[in-house]
């Protein structure tokens, strides 16, 4: 059965941006590096992974309301005083055109008002009746995988061609934690990249060794609470001590499986939404190759 693939939008076309020199640009001198580097993207995955569905999935909201609740520091760091995430100018530019040329493509494309393209993510990979593989350049999905079902993360790594797949073993040889336990090794370990400070004095070793011996951050509370013993060196008092930090950080660092997303198709091949418009995008923004590359991919050319 060909595998639904999610593409984790946002931090694909950053990638494209770093990845693509600036000097790629429309008539009118406008970088387009994003635009046409996500295009060349989604072209090669379609041709090497064969899915037979593909959603690209949205930020509705960057830095939901519900998570800067739980905790105030959430991705704050990378928040303009507006409130809306700082992105290069040059990038900001792009996105607008990204979005406008998916949809004249005919690209499925999918969001939830309040809520990130994680949780897009995780509720049409709960959807999904088949195999899923997951886009991104973002550890957080590896919580994701599951090989029973199964699912699987496409990592980007450097450059834009190289992807690592990453299943089950994959996160236990990488962490030293069981396959589907990443949430919670990241809840103890944090997250600086999202403002999420993890267990004070517990690093990576140590919450692998917590996770390894209890399974979950619900599970080592249990165990304080019972005064039971079984924690790793000079790890308890720690624990203890982060109790309401640890109440409230799952809700944050777990992806929402329940988001209130729009069924969508995203049948593959696709045939494209608007062929006119498309034209246009393509004269205006000079989007060339990339746009037919990534056209024959989707339309089975």
């Amino acid at each position: 059965m060909s595998p639904l693939m999610l593409l984790d939008t946002a931090s694909l076309y950053f990638r494209a941006y770093y990845g693509v020199p600036e000097t790629l640009t429309a008539p009118d001198g406008t970088p387009v590096n994003a635009v046409r580097g996500l295009l060349d993207m989604i072209a090669r995955l379609v041709r090497a992974r064969h899915p037979g569905r593909l959603v690209a999935c949205l930020d509705a909201d960057w830095r939901p309301a519900f998570r800067v609740a739980a905790i105030p520091s959430y991705k704050a760091h990378r928040a303009q005083p507006d409130g809306s995430e700082q992105v290069p100018p040059a990038l900001a530019a792009q996105v607008p055109v990204i979005e406008e040329v998916l949809a004249a493509v005919g690209v499925a494309m999918a969001g939830a008002p309040g809520y990130e393209a994680d949780d897009v993510i995780g509720t049409l990979s709960a959807r999904a009746d088949g195999p899923v593989e997951i886009v991104t350049g973002d550890r957080d999905l590896f919580q994701l995988v599951d090989d029973e079902r199964p699912v699987r993360v496409l990592y980007t790594l450097r450059g834009l061609t190289k992807l690592d797949v990453v299943d089950e073993p994959a996160v236990t040889a990488r962490y030293h934690i069981p396959g589907r336990a990443y949430a919670d090794f990241a809840v103890l370990r944090g997250d600086p990249s999202d403002g999420l400070p993890g267990v004070p004095g517990v690093g990576e070793k140590t919450a692998a060794a917590l996770v390894r011996t209890f399974g979950s951050v619900e599970a080592m509370m249990a165990a304080i609470d019972a005064g039971h013993g079984g924690f790793p060196t000079g790890s308890r008092p720690k624990v203890a001590a982060a109790r309401d930090y640890l109440s409230v950080a799952p809700g944050v660092t777990r992806v929402a499986t329940d988001a209130p997303v729009p069924d969508v198709d995203g049948t593959l091949p696709l045939t494209p939404a608007a062929p006119d418009r498309l034209t246009a995008l393509d004269e205006r923004w000079d989007l060339g190759s990339s746009l037919r590359r990534a056209l024959s991919a989707l339309t089975g050319g």
